[in-house]
């Protein structure tokens, strides 16, 4: 179904490697409100979704939260490739280190493994569009943390953009959310879900 671009969707060009920032970036990789879990989240919500607009929604976010993984990654890479043991030693990698050398893991910065505990999918609309744009934020929250951690251009360039496209995607899920609650009955939908009824 998709057609893989081979090129990131925006460049990642680090010329200094630094295991301290990679330490913390790799939470968008792994960690509980980073890129893999939003695309887990919305491709598999994707199927329950009643709204052909929002579903179509849904495979898009998916998707692009995909080319984010994948931004990640490569940031993680060159954050860590070539560097001596003294080095990951000095910048604190070195627990990452033992157990998966300079190879890219899902992982959050506090060390503890990716999980779909992150995130959920419920097959109603209006909890699932509520949940996607509350990870919007939290991930945006989380790329504001990181930029406060980082000096690097090089780092934060492609970091802006990231959290720009969170923001993107918190106003998309809005405008989907106000569509699923038009085909709803506006006075009760929290109450009673109309395609239930029959």
């Amino acid at each position: 179904m998709w057609d893989y671009d081979r090129k990131l969707q925006y460049p990642v060009k680090i010329k200094n490697p630094d295991a301290r920032a990679a330490k913390i970036i790799i939470t968008q990789y792994g960690g509980p409100d980073g890129e893999l879990g939003a695309s887990m989240r919305y491709l598999s919500q994707r199927f329950a979704m009643p709204n052909r607009m929002a579903a179509g929604l849904l495979t898009d976010v998916g998707t692009e939260e995909l080319s984010h993984f994948e931004i990640i990654s490569a940031m993680v890479y060159q954050l860590t490739r070539g560097l001596s043991i003294d080095q990951i030693k000095a910048q604190g990698f070195d627990a990452y280190f033992v157990d998966h050398t300079t190879g890219i893991y899902t992982v959050a910065a506090s060390g503890d493994p990716w999980t779909s505990t992150y995130f959920q999918s419920k097959g109603d609309a209006i909890t699932d569009l509520h949940e996607n744009m509350a990870a919007e934020q939290k991930a945006r929250t989380t790329y504001d943390n990181i930029l406060r951690l980082v000096d690097d251009p090089d780092i934060i360039e492609p970091i802006k953009f990231l959290r720009e496209r969170e923001i993107v995607h918190y106003q998309r899920f809005g405008e989907a959310l106000r569509t699923v609650q038009d085909q709803l009955d506006s006075r009760n939908y929290y109450f009673k879900n109309v395609s239930f009824d029959n």
